[in-house]
């Protein structure tokens, strides 16, 4: 598998509830401008979401594309598209599920889809032979995923199938020459950022769930998707992961955009109902930290922190948490941290906009009581 020279990038697109996960969102918006950087208008600022990218190079299908490609760049003046780049994305779906419209709207000039029948749910070493061939045969110089579990993994196994090194967890690159590129990522659970030379053809990168904010641009169009069949082993699918129906139905813990947070506060088992009732009626998930999964009170799935779920809601509503580094590192991308706490000197309080001292037990009925009498009665509150 070798790199092009044209600035083509290939994105693997998750997806959550049919629309593209919020993370994945994020990576091509970073992928969108490594392409634009990458073209061949030379290399230009970095693409670590933080504004323009100079002016825009040529249009028109790269070097050795044909024009029926659809991976071939396409001009979209003062959007920030892909121009004198092409971006490709990857989706494991059929190919009348894959949002094509949402897709083109972040700048994706190809679309294709891995049909079912070929891969049949996750399956990490089949979805990185895939992204393998695709790689090769749309010439792609650089490959991005979301630095979530999914996507770290299947960049790994890319990484082991094909020789080439991976950077996990990328906040900014740029190519400063064919094959080179300079990159900065969080290390130590975003306590550090690393600037790093990244030599790879192509390279390998995942995307900090929280680095990059996910920025669509105006005026999407259709996009049509076409289906990629990859050459697979059966090996390749020894290893696959079936998803639940309850998990399917619900909102995941990454992508919410409202997550209730219980710690050793809580209590016990029994005292996460109140929590549950209040993330129902805001449309959110729960959350958990270490001690939380530790002491068995919840599962694993639901813990938030450096070796839980990395999280970027709109509200995280602390309630019982201390705040420790940990579960810091899995929660500092949310927009806005309310605090619940008996502890007016507990870390957490420091990371968030507002705190409530209180017992928890009496704080979230009141809140929940508040909530459905709004709800019931919204003449009574304009």
């Amino acid at each position: 598998m070798t790199g092009g020279a044209a600035g083509t990038v290939l994105c693997l697109v998750e997806l959550d509830a049919g629309a593209p996960a919020d993370a994945s969102l994020r990576a091509l918006t970073f992928a969108r401008r490594l392409a634009a950087a990458a073209g061949p208008s030379g290399p230009a600022p970095s693409a670590d979401g933080t504004g323009a990218l100079g002016a825009p190079g040529p249009s028109g299908p790269a070097p050795g594309a044909a024009a029926s490609d659809p991976a071939a760049p396409s001009a979209q003046p003062g959007t920030g598209a892909a121009v004198g780049g092409a971006l490709a994305a990857l989706v494991f779906a059929s190919a009348g599920e894959v949002p094509g419209n949402t897709l083109a709207g972040y700048g994706v000039t190809g679309a294709y889809a891995v049909e079912p029948g070929a891969v049949p749910g996750y399956a990490p070493l089949a979805w990185a032979r895939s992204l393998a061939g695709l790689a090769t045969e749309v010439g792609a110089d650089a490959v991005v995923a979301a630095g979530t579990e999914r996507g770290t993994e299947v960049l790994a196994h890319l990484g082991a199938l094909t020789g080439v090194p991976m950077a996990a967890n990328c906040v900014s690159a740029e190519r400063t020459e064919p094959g080179k590129y300079r990159i900065v990522r969080h290390r130590w659970a975003g306590l550090l950022l690393e600037d790093a030379e990244l030599a790879a053809s192509p390279a390998l990168m995942t995307v900090a769930t929280d680095a990059v904010p996910a920025e669509p641009l105006t005026g999407p169009v259709g996009l049509p998707v076409r289906a990629f069949e990859p050459e697979l082993a059966s090996a390749d699918l020894r290893v696959c992961a079936a998803e639940s129906a309850e998990h399917a139905a619900g909102v995941s813990l990454a992508t919410a955009r409202v997550v209730i947070g219980g710690g050793r506060g809580v209590g016990g088992a029994e005292g996460f109902a109140p929590l549950e009732e209040l993330a129902g009626l805001l449309g959110g998930v729960v959350g958990v930290s270490r001690v939380v999964t530790s002491e068995g009170w919840r599962p694993h799935k639901q813990q938030v922190g450096q070796t839980g779920t990395r999280i970027t809601p709109e509200l995280y509503l602390a309630c019982g948490i201390s705040g420790a580094i940990q579960h810091m590192a899995g929660c500092a991308g949310a927009k806005h941290i309310v605090a619940i706490n008996t502890d007016p000197g507990a870390p957490m309080l420091s990371h968030a906009e507002y705190a409530v001292i209180g017992d928890l037990k009496e704080v979230i009925p009141a809140l929940v009581a508040a909530i459905r009498a709004r709800t019931a009665s919204p003449e009574l509150f304009p």
